[in-house]
């Protein structure tokens, strides 16, 4: 493992928070389920949105797991490496779950299921009775389930470290390494995605942990080799061999999930040819996406800016409040009729300023810190 630092992934984890921050701006105006929507959705917008959807999060993951192997080559042991993880990801979630999420449960209810109480009640009385409302989970850790999965994931990771002798982990990274250069870091985790799928064709994703097994083993994929980018850095060399390749497939691969989306919108029941095609074109258009990322941070984004610092360390402050900033100013957007495109614009602007206001505030107060995924000073 080098230790030095590949500025690259840091930019490429800050591009993906900054993405799924813009997505979910998108969730207000597709005719996608949410916790807010806007009177009358767009059906256009779910193809771009759709352009992302195959790799987005995998991509979160991957560059979690580069992370994740960084910090415990600085720790040095499983003990301390779990520890660390165990206090960035779960003390914000805990605080996040009891503070900043509830409004959204109850917005959703409000708005789509007839709830009749205000929100201090339901905080009060119904947010913490560990129930169903209308098929909503309370309390919930919503948009946060990303953190649960990365928390269990590098508990994982740390259980391999503390039962698996340092040589023998050498020589499975090495095994590893040995199938995935060259072309196998293109071909070898697209096939895996598409066993999975194969496998579990009728999966859905739930974001509840415990019936997300499918799930599991899809973001395992990426997050493992996340890892392996970091202690066997040659691989680099393979996605420098196969990443503008992989970005011409991850076009051409795509125009069929496009299409598809364009010829059954919405809720319409697609043949089955076409579901199995949409599926396998996901997962082809998802893994040579990340690849061609990859290969673009590697090859153009590896330097360092004065602001890169910053914006990694504030990224993971945006990620637990910007969606909660959204569905409040969508659901008094909604009420005050606003029409589409000032409706995004206010939506931007007002989840750019309440982010930063959220960090700027956070940082600069010592107990707050830890309450927002920053390490104490």
């Amino acid at each position: 493992m080098t230790t030095q630092r590949h500025f690259g992934m840091d930019w490429l984890r800050i591009g993906a928070f900054a993405l799924l921050i813009l997505y979910h701006i998108g969730m207000y105006f597709v005719p996608w389920g949410w916790h807010v929507k806007i009177a009358e959705p767009l059906d256009w917008v779910t193809i771009p949105m759709l352009a992302t959807n195959g790799w987005r999060l995998a991509l979160l993951f991957l560059v979690s797991g580069y992370a994740s192997a960084a910090l415990f080559a600085k720790l040095g042991g499983s003990g301390a490496f779990a520890r660390s993880r165990s206090a960035r990801l779960l003390i914000p979630l805990i605080f996040a779950v009891i503070v900043i999420i509830p409004p959204q449960p109850w917005i959703d209810l409000a708005g789509q299921h007839g709830y009749p109480h205000g929100f201090l009640h339901f905080w009060l009385y119904d947010y913490f009775g560990f129930q169903f409302i209308d098929g909503i989970a309370l309390p919930t850790w919503q948009h946060l389930w990303f953190v649960v999965y990365l928390w269990v994931y590098t508990m994982l990771a740390a259980l391999v470290i503390a039962v698996v002798p340092a040589s023998a982990r050498a020589r499975m990274s090495d095994g590893a390494a040995r199938w995935l250069r060259g072309w196998g870091l293109l071909i070898v985790p697209m096939l895996l995605w598409i066993a999975i799928y194969l496998a579990f064709p009728d999966h859905d994703e739930t974001h509840a942990l415990f019936d997300d097994g499918p799930s599991h083993l899809h973001y395992l994929v990426a997050f493992t080799i996340g890892w392996l980018l970091r202690v066997r850095p040659i691989l680099f060399e393979a996605v420098a061999r196969v990443w503008k390749l992989a970005a011409v497939l991850a076009v051409l691969a795509f125009a069929p999930i496009a299409w598809i989306e364009w010829a059954w919108p919405g809720d319409i029941r697609a043949p089955g040819w076409a579901i199995l095609l949409y599926h396998l074109a996901r997962q082809v258009q998802g893994w040579a996406t990340i690849i061609a990322l990859l290969g673009i941070a590697d090859r153009y984004w590896n330097r360092d800016h004065v602001r890169r610092a910053m914006l990694a360390e504030a990224v993971f402050p945006f990620y637990i409040i910007h969606q909660t900033i959204i569905v409040v100013v969508g659901w008094y957007l909604l009420r005050a009729g606003v029409a589409a495109l000032p409706s995004f614009l206010i939506l931007l602007a007002a989840t750019v300023t309440g982010c930063w206001l959220f960090y700027w505030i956070g940082r600069s107060i010592g107990w707050l810190r830890p309450l927002i995924g920053l390490q104490r000073i």
